[in-house]
């Protein structure tokens, strides 16, 4: 589930707009939109979904609230799964809960043109490597997560 701002903007974790209050409460600063597909199947892009008002201006909602709402990111599949030592290779990866994901390594090398075409598919190019199996990581604001081995560097 992705939330958004009025003008479609994601919201990530960080910049849930909402202030400290006495324990741990925080005062919603601005309309949070949710949104789910039209279909089952549904791609679950903002543009191509349902969006319905999850929390008023001025709703009060404790910090362990606001962190259930961003769920950490899975993966699936990485295809291609081997690519050339040069880089380049565009790759997909499929999962969940996608959209929060602001990078992908390769290793410890970052990807290029990381591209979320919805909560269950982004694409990212490959960058130059060595040789070997290298963990694929996506760099996600509700927890980092880790394809041991994902990709094959031949």
């Amino acid at each position: 589930m992705g939330l958004y701002k009025a003008d479609g903007t994601r919201i990530t974790k960080a910049a849930f707009p909402a202030t400290n209050v006495a324990d741990p409460e925080k005062v919603v600063t601005a309309d949070i939109y949710s949104t789910r597909p039209y279909t089952p199947d549904g791609d679950q892009k903002p543009e191509g979904s349902i969006k319905t008002v999850a929390y008023k201006v001025g709703a009060v909602l404790r910090q362990s609230e606001i962190d259930g709402l961003f769920q950490t990111a899975t993966i699936d599949t990485v295809s291609p799964a081997t690519g050339p030592t040069a880089g380049g290779t565009v790759v997909t990866i499929t999962g969940t809960s996608l959209d929060g994901v602001s990078a992908v390594n390769f290793g410890a090398t970052p990807g290029t043109a990381l591209t979320i075409l919805s909560a269950k598919k982004l694409t990212v190019t490959a960058p130059a490597g060595t040789a070997g199996a290298k963990d694929v990581v996506l760099i996600d604001d509700a927890g980092n997560v880790t394809k041991t081995g994902g990709f094959t560097y031949a």
